[in-house]
């Protein structure tokens, strides 16, 4: 098979969905109004971009999600490191930690809502919280995957703790490290949308589903799918476009 052809593969399974959806709608096959048109759904996608609701509905949920990811990252990263490099932190805190990270993230909600309110900062502390167990867990395990060899080398030769932690650990922990701000990045931003659909919505692309719903416009509905599972795309291609210049990098 060409290499055009298996970049078109992907579309197939969607093609053809669209297909079957063109031919229940037009065809009169289906004549439940919680089915509408693409037609229709098109019409609301230029209401929602001419008027900036789409834009203004993004932004607020973009600016959550990343301050989210970027607070439950940062802590990650240092939580995962501390609990490669110690033993004596892993034994302290790792226990805990194992156990905090069986709590489903969801059962959260009602305890975040009850410390930090509906709002914004209940938002962002959810959504630390989503970023935060797959950062500490692949940093973890990317640190203690260092072979022993190498590091058995570099004591030899009269390195530091510090410098065994840079050259031998750090760069050997990499893919994994990445690994974990990947998921991080992908759990983020579905937990956005979870926040926003469970606590107080406010503006965000979720009140674009809630409205849809109370409405009982499909085509709202519909389209704020769409757009979720457009970013969630656009994510995972930066996501992956960003690991391929890594490991370029790492083997230059």
């Amino acid at each position: 098979m060409t290499a055009p052809a298996k970049r078109w593969r992907g579309w197939v399974l969607p093609a053809m969905l669209v297909a079957i959806w063109c031919l229940l709608s037009y065809s009169g096959l289906h004549q439940s109004p919680m089915l509408v048109s693409p037609g229709q759904v098109w019409q609301t996608t230029l209401d929602q971009v001419s008027t900036g609701k789409l834009w203004r509905a993004l932004g607020a949920s973009f600016a959550r999600e990343l301050a989210g990811f970027g607070i439950g990252t940062t802590l990650g990263l240092l939580l995962g490191a501390a609990l490669g490099l110690s033993r004596h932190f892993q034994r302290i805190v790792g226990p805990s930690f194992n156990t905090f990270k069986q709590v489903s993230l969801f059962a959260w909600i009602p305890l975040i809502s009850v410390w930090f309110g509906l709002g914004d900062t209940a938002k962002v502390v959810f959504l630390s919280l989503a970023a935060l167990v797959p950062v500490v867990v692949n940093t973890c395990d990317g640190i203690r995957s260092a072979p022993i060899g190498l590091l058995e080398v570099a004591r030899v030769h009269g390195h530091s703790r510090m410098q065994r932690v840079f050259s031998v650990i750090l760069p050997c922990a990499i893919p994994s490290i990445f690994t974990g701000i990947y998921l991080a990045l992908i759990y983020s931003w579905l937990a956005t949308i979870g926040a926003e659909y469970l606590l107080v919505a406010g503006l965000g692309i979720g009140n674009t589903l809630i409205d849809g719903s109370e409405h009982f416009r499909m085509d709202l509905v519909i389209f704020g799918m769409v757009v979720i599972g457009l970013v969630g795309w656009g994510l995972n291609a930066i996501a992956r476009w960003t690991e391929r210049r890594l490991a370029r990098w790492r083997v230059a």
